[in-house]
């Protein structure tokens, strides 16, 4: 199923995979030739002249029609096949495997379209059914150029897909057909966002949220000295006529995490941290499970995404409330063992994040509590300097007047207002907060926005963050994808030959952007409240862009390919759902299981079949029946939306099994 509840592991958007053994790799290609090691990322070009980027650490070699790369792990491969002509994307992607892989080839689960984008013709992705106890990831690809079909695949262990996503990302997004040259702004004049090019900007945005389903939104734009536009879109709560305006209170989520590593370049500039400073100086209770990743760690890495630590959010999401103390997030650090080399790869953790706006937080206020001190330090620093009055970490402020509530889709494709379960999961971010638990409006983040475009100048002109500092938070620390690239807490996209700087955030029902193009002297952002928000981030930013510097209209046409995939995949899943749930499963459940890490899990039995106390709030189940003779029992509830637990009943012990990217957690039944 489309899991919202994937999304939200989040925080800023990137699919959670689930935990894998070394599972066997396809087999290798007929002859294949020798095989290569890739010391850094390598333009590359088949034998037909399609052209792709190979990434650094990878293996690479090559059969007729063949391009096959090798994770440095050994248990997860891509390929690029040549397949020629083809009566459709499906039968594409099976020749594909007729070639690459026999043995691993599969029947299609389901077909979906994806925009025409980078020269091609179309484009399909094509789904496999796979059992969660497999712990394996497989897809294929299928791009046409006139009658020629190619197909990318990738099969292998899930844990290694999600670590190495970024690389994932860099092939997909650099694969091209011959002689193609990708669109590029560089060199061209910005148009001003002038009355008729916003009122385009509007349409697009509410063609798109009727598209995919969103209530409401809300977005502004800036040029370097004035807010020029802000306005609010739909409603706050489906069913209820008030609207949303600019003023309107959204969780942002991660885009919190950009404001806490200003808080850092504040106390770099009044000499109380440097940024190549070790994290144990200033605050010696910081420990990670590596006491060798512990010694590397320097303040500008608390949020680069780069030391190697994986997503570990399931303890804060299951096992945590709004009453856990902040210091929490280092207790679970020093927990946390790094998946990868220091500066290796692209590995987004909340809790490093969580730890930044702490440290902080630290040195201002060293008397106080470690949520107060980051409390009191960010309105003294950036929120109350920025002019930001409506920005706060105080969820029930926050609720209490003009804000627009959350929503989901439910097992149906409706949308649907998220209530007890989904705002308890948004209030467990609270001991988190520095990693995304802020609100603001649409009025306030703009003038952070601003802020950013003005390298540090306040609207009355003061110089509050020296532009030295307040930049090298936009330094590269690690690729995300093709011309992607990780500062500390902000992304710096160059793809379209103009840098943009952005970030995305991800809670329970809210989805929100910003969007910086210093070179048009333009920022923008846009706040939705809905889980499929999600779908509209990245096209907002590329609107802007076809905007400003008459870019191709791409951005329509990614919106409507993306609305037509989330149902498609919803019903798909749906399918193999029993709703109620199957009794016979139900009855052989223990009346509660427990996790030394995620917590109690209690089990009721009702009428129409059972809930799950997951997070502190009861959820509705359904159970699925596996093509590996195993049984999932799967939240129908929004917020966790096809959220599974693997039914693991076995020598007279009843377990329930939860995965995240590369974490197993065993529910032990009571």
């Amino acid at each position: 199923m489309r899991v919202a509840f994937t999304a939200l592991m989040l925080l800023c958007g990137t699919s959670a995979l689930a935990q894998t053994a070394a599972a066997p790799a396809p087999a290798a290609p007929e002859a294949p030739a020798k095989l290569v090691s890739i010391s850094e990322d390598l333009p590359s070009k088949t034998a037909s002249g399609l052209t792709f980027t190979a990434p650094k650490g990878w293996s690479m070699r090559t059969a007729p029609g063949i391009v096959e790369l090798i994770a440095p792990e050994g248990d997860f491969r891509m390929a690029i096949v040549e397949v020629g002509a083809a009566a459709d994307a499906k039968a594409a992607a099976a020749a594909a495997w007729a070639r690459f892989a026999p043995a691993e080839a599969r029947p299609a689960k389901l077909v979906t379209m994806r925009a025409a984008r980078n020269g091609w013709d179309e484009r399909q992705a094509v789904d496999y059914e796979v059992s969660p106890n497999e712990k394996r990831a497989m897809q294929a690809i299928a791009f046409r150029k006139g009658t020629a079909w190619t197909v990318g695949i990738i099969a292998g262990s899930e844990a290694t897909a999600e670590k190495r996503g970024a690389a994932l990302n860099l092939v997909a997004s650099s694969l091209r057909p011959a002689g193609y040259t990708r669109e590029s702004f560089a060199g061209h004049a910005a148009r001003p966002m002038d009355a008729a090019r916003i009122a385009e900007l509007r349409t697009f945005l509410e063609q798109s949220m009727q598209a995919l389903g969103i209530p409401g939104a809300a977005f502004a734009l800036t040029d370097r000295s004035r807010t020029f536009h802000a306005e609010g879109l739909g409603v706050r709560e489906l069913g209820k006529p008030t609207k949303v305006d600019p003023d309107s209170t959204f969780m942002i989520a991660s885009n919190t995490k950009g404001m806490a590593t200003l808080l850092l370049a504040k106390l770099v500039d009044e000499g109380k941290l440097r940024w190549d400073q070790p994290v144990t100086d200033v605050y010696p209770a910081f420990k990670l499970g590596s006491s060798e990743t512990t010694s590397k760690v320097l303040i500008r890495h608390l949020v680069c995404a780069c030391t190697g630590l994986p997503r570990k959010d399931f303890e804060w999401i299951f096992n945590t409330s709004a009453k856990t103390p902040a210091s929490d997030t280092f207790v679970q650090l020093a927990a946390t063992q790094p998946t990868s080399g220091f500066g290796e790869v692209f590995q987004y953790n909340n809790l490093m994040a969580s730890a930044a706006g702490y440290v902080g937080g630290h040195i201002v206020h060293p008397e106080l509590e470690l949520g107060a001190a980051f409390d009191r330090a960010m309105e003294e620093k950036v929120f109350g300097p920025i002019g930001m009055r409506n920005t706060t970490f105080d969820f029930d402020r926050a609720t209490a007047g003009n804000w627009a509530r959350p929503h989901s889709d439910d097992m149906n494709s409706k949308p649907t207002p998220i209530v007890e379960a989904g705002m308890a999961f948004n209030r467990a971010i609270a001991p988190f907060r520095p990693a995304g638990g802020a609100w603001s409006t649409a009025n306030d983040l703009i003038k952070y926005v601003r802020f950013e475009l003005n390298e540090g100048k306040t609207d009355d002109g003061r110089q509050w963050v020296s532009p030295k500092n307040l930049l090298e938070r936009r330094v590269a620390n690690v690729p995300v994808g093709e011309d992607i690239v990780y500062g500390m807490g902000l992304q710096t996209n160059s793809y379209w030959g103009v840098p943009v700087v952005h970030h995305g955030g991800s809670m329970g029902g809210y989805k929100s952007d910003i969007v910086i193009v210093p070179g048009a002297n333009l920022g923008a952002v846009i706040l939705t409240n809905s889980d499929n928000g999600q779908a509209l981030l990245r096209p907002f930013m590329r609107r802007l862009l076809e905007l400003v510097y008459d870019g191709k209209p791409e951005a329509v046409g990614d919106v409507a390919a993306a609305a037509a995939r989330i149902k498609a995949e919803v019903a798909k899943e749906r399918e193999r759902l029993t709703v109620p749930p199957d009794p016979k499963v139900i009855a052989a459940l223990a009346p509660a299981y427990v996790s030394p890490e995620l917590g109690r899990l209690a089990l009721t039995r009702t009428a129409d079949g059972a809930t799950l106390t997951l997070a502190g709030s009861p959820m509705a189940i359904g159970t699925r029946a596996n093509d590996d003779g195993t049984t999932s029992l799967v939240v129908i509830d929004p917020t966790f939306l096809g959220f599974p637990l693997v039914v693991a009943n076995e020598g007279g012990k009843r377990r329930l099994i939860a995965r995240d990217g590369q974490h197993e957690y065993v529910f032990e039944g009571e």
